[in-house]
This record gives structure tokens, C-alpha cells and sequence, in this order.
């Protein structure tokens, strides 16, 4: 269980982002995160995993556990080591001038195992396409080849608890629907996951859990199923648009009007 207690967050000591989350990732379930941009999602994987620093941001009150054990302050080294956890961040980052096989293996410099090959094995059976390419440097493969490696080289830790953010953003619809069957077969086969994702209809539809972050703040949870039965989910997040509006005026009130709070 990895769960999030009133967690609230700032940057340069007066950007507040995060007012108070409280949320559960269930052990062997994917929970997502759904909310519009500047919402906090991204925020709450930073804090998650122990990569606040980087961007002067902090913790200023609440708890992050893993278990029983309060991963707050710990830096992500020492909690890919300690707790198994992975954040496979928005941005790829990836190392442009090493070839799809350097990537993986410098990924896994933390272990001092022998397993270290036969785990690439095990991620070129995930990504078939990185078999093929993976003597070329990662600089020129495609956007999507680029989340493929990304994800493989998180699975290169071995994690138990994986965090994505966003990784169907600005990939071809697909790529992204394998991305999310990877997803969903990594759940399966007994990964803890923690999802935030834009497009709220797909990463519901792979999920157990879900959360509605708006403002910083968790104003909506539920099933996954739930949620996307939910009225104000469908306006605001599916696309699916509200009945008998009258005017542009009461469109105006209607988006603004959030009945969850």
C-alpha cells in the first residue's frame, strides 16, 4: 500500500501546489490520477518519489508511506533501493548519445546482480521493437520508441511500485493503446501501479481506482467504473457533453460550477 497523507507542497517557499492530498494506491492495483493541467498531478509524483529537490520544491506538512514506512526527505536513490519504487517521468529522459541497449544497462547501475541480461531480455519481450533497434542510439528513434525505452529502463530497477506520468502524451493513439496494454499486463503480473494520465477515459478503463485532483486538492474518488459513470467526470474530463444548456452564459456557469466541491 502506498498511500499520500494531507500532503501539502510548495515551491520557492511560496508557491503553494499541493493544499492537503489524501489518497491510497491499493498493493497489486493501478489507481489513477485525473485533473487538468496545473492541477498538481506532476507534483505529487515528484514529492512520491523523492525528486522535490530538483525543482526547490518541499514538503511542508503531511506524510508519504509505503507500508508502514514514512519515505518523506528520502531522495529517489534511496527509495528505488529501499522500497522498489520507479518514476517514469513525463519527459523521457532518456540518453540521447547511448544506443537502446546503453540506456538499459545504465539504468541498471544501482544493482550489483548477475540478472542484469536477462532482465533486458525480459523488457525486449515487453517492446519487441527495442530488440530490433537496440544497437541504435536513442537520439533517433521516434517518440514513442523513446516511452518504450523509458519504461523499460525503469523495469530495470525492478520495481515493485511503478509511477507514469502522462506516458501517452503526444504519442500516436496506437502507440498509446500499447503503451496502456503494457500498463495493464505489468499490473497483471503483480505490479503496484500509480497512473496520471490526461487522457482520463483509457487510463480508467485499465484501472481499479481513480482520483479527480483539482486545485491542488483531491475533490472526487472513487472506482474506476464509478468515475467514469460520474456526470461531472464525463463533462470535464471524457468530453461528453452536458444536457439541455441554454446559452453560452449558462455553459459559463455550468463549467464553473464543480458540485464535488
Amino acid at each position: 500500500m502506498l498511500s499520500v497523507e494531507n500532503l501539502r507542497v510548495v515551491y520557492h517557499d511560496v508557491i503553494s501546489v499541493l493544499n492537503g492530498v489524501s489518497l491510497k494506491a491499493a498493493g497489486g492495483q493501478i489507481s489513477v490520477i485525473i485533473g487538468a493541467n496545473g492541477a498538481g498531478k506532476t507534483t505529487l509524483l515528484r514529492a512520491i518519489g523523492g525528486m522535490l529537490d530538483i525543482y526547490e520544491g518541499d514538503i511542508i506538512e503531511g506524510d508519504i508511506k509505503i507500508g508502514e514506512a514514512s519515505v518523506r526527505g528520502l531522495d529517489s536513490t534511496d527509495i528505488i533501493r529501499k522500497f522498489s519504487l520507479t518514476y517514469v517521468m513525463e519527459d523521457r529522459p532518456v540518453f540521447w548519445y547511448l544506443t537502446i541497449e546503453e540506456n538499459l544497462a545504465a539504468a541498471a547501475y544501482s544493482r550489483w546482480d548477475g540478472a542484469v541480461k536477462a532482465d533486458m531480455e525480459k523488457v525486449f519481450e515487453y517492446f519487441p521493437v527495442l530488440r530490433k533497434l537496440r544497437d541504435q542510439k536513442a537520439g533517433y528513434t521516434s517518440g514513442g520508441e523513446q516511452q518504450m525505452l523509458a519504461i523499460g529502463m525503469s523495469l530495470m530497477t525492478r520495481p515493485k511500485i511503478l509511477l507514469f506520468d502522462e506516458p501517452s502524451l503526444g504519442l500516436a493513439p496506437l502507440v498509446s493503446e500499447e503503451l496502456f496494454r503494457i500498463i495493464q499486463r505489468l499490473n497483471q503480473e503483480g505490479m503496484t501501479v500509480l497512473l496520471v494520465e490526461q487522457n482520463a477515459h483509457a487510463a480508467l478503463q485499465i484501472g481499479h481506482h481513480g482520483y479527480v485532483l483539482e486545485n491542488g486538492r483531491v475533490v472526487l474518488e472513487g472506482t474506476a467504473g464509478a468515475l467514469l459513470e460520474n456526470e461531472d467526470v464525463r463533462e470535464f474530463y471524457l468530453g461528453a457533453g452536458a444536457k439541455e444548456r441554454k446559452s453560452y452564459q449558462d455553459a459559463k456557469r455550468y463549467k464553473r460550477r464543480k458540485r464535488w466541491l
